[in-house]
């Protein structure tokens, strides 16, 4: 299969491409970026199936002329909130299956809502096939197959600052601390202020045991969209070292990062400046699933952990994403979640031959 990576010389689109280029059923990866002498240096160090082109993510013509070279478009394009619906519409012009690393709650509301037009294009749009949404939402559907009957899924992740280098990341962790955020409880969709509802939360060494506040993400949207008969979805964050909560907390507060452009503004100043701080953090991130319910007639609870490099947790599950939709293994056509996209037992296992370590409980 032929995959085009847009976003693919950036932090964690490159970890995607790395992982696509020894994937056996995948015979070449177009890295497809602005930046194209990072592109070409990239294509060069992988030799064989890589390629290089140049894309501005805004011209929708170029967009849909490199997806049609493609079997799959694999998106690490963000911030999402502002490129997620551009690219989706690209590809159902494109008529060509679609996967993204869309973390944004808003964008993917946006693509939820493009269903219809994918169907009728015949595609595959698998939308947050990342780490946190992705992974997330995978282990999450994981822990509903092993109960007899699921009630809640509360997933939380951390973030650690020296974990990533990209300026989307600022951008989107501004964003999703930002107003108010969508949350599901008692069987309903809520929208609560970003940065409330603290709650302590176990991930696995060297991160232990730190806050963690309601954030926006697309979790609690699409998992009770497309599994049925669930109470409470719930989505928490924290970024490492903790006192950044804070920071993007106040300036939240005193409306700095209430608009694409004051969030875009903020985020170059924080991205220059952030080597100079020694921001620090703990060297990888961490992500935990804890899914509630009953077996055998009694109260169970299933919970996954990982703690890994964000690059890797990101850009794999997003490269084993695109294989899967590349190969026919997601039947179901349009707009789908991980969640009922992904066949957990084969991706666990795959997670498992590249030393992704998920510990369930």
């Amino acid at each position: 299969m032929k995959v085009v990576v847009f976003g693919g010389a950036g932090d964690m689109g490159s970890e995607a491409v790395r992982d696509l280029v020894e994937t056996s059923k995948v015979s070449s990866v177009l890295i497809a970026d602005y930046n194209e002498k990072r592109a070409k240096k990239l294509a060069d160090e992988l030799g064989g199936k890589a390629a290089a082109a140049r894309v501005d993510a805004n011209h929708h013509n170029e967009l849909v002329e490199l997806m049609k070279t493609a079997d799959v478009a694999l998106s690490c394009v963000g911030p999402f909130y502002r490129f997620e619906k551009k690219m989706v519409r690209a590809a159902i012009e494109a008529r060509t299956n679609y996967v993204s690393i869309c973390d944004d709650f808003d964008a993917a509301e946006e693509a939820i809502a493009m269903d219809g037009d994918a169907r009728q294009a015949r595609i595959v749009v698998l939308s947050g096939m990342g780490w946190t949404p992705g992974m997330s939402n995978v282990l999450a559907r994981h822990g509903i197959n092993r109960l007899d009957k699921a009630a809640r899924v509360n997933i939380a992740w951390a973030g650690s600052a020296d974990d990533s280098e990209g300026l989307a990341v600022i951008k989107h962790t501004l964003h999703i601390f930002t107003g108010k955020v969508p949350t599901y409880m008692d069987g309903k969709w809520k929208n609560v202020p970003a940065g409330s509802g603290r709650d302590m939360v176990e991930f696995p060494d060297p991160i232990g045991k730190i806050p963690t506040y309601h954030v926006g993400h697309p979790e609690p949207i699409t998992i009770p969209h497309f599994i049925e008969g669930l109470q409470e979805v719930t989505l928490r964050g924290s970024v490492i070292p903790l006192w950044l909560n804070n920071v993007a907390r106040t300036l939240a507060r005193v409306r700095i990062t209430d608009t694409p452009g004051k969030r875009d503004l903020v985020s170059k100043m924080v991205h220059t400046i952030s080597p100079l701080m020694g921001l620090g953090g703990k060297g990888v991130s961490g992500l935990r699933v804890d899914v509630h319910g009953e077996k055998n007639g009694k109260n169970a609870t299933v919970s996954y952990t990982v703690a890994d490099n964000m690059k890797r947790i990101t850009g794999i599950p997003a490269s084993i994403g695109a294989a899967m939709v590349g190969a026919g293994k997601v039947t179901r056509l349009g707009v789908v979640g991980p969640e009922i996209a992904i066949d957990p037992d084969e991706f666990l296992a795959e997670l498992k031959k590249r030393k992704i370590k998920v510990h369930i409980e």
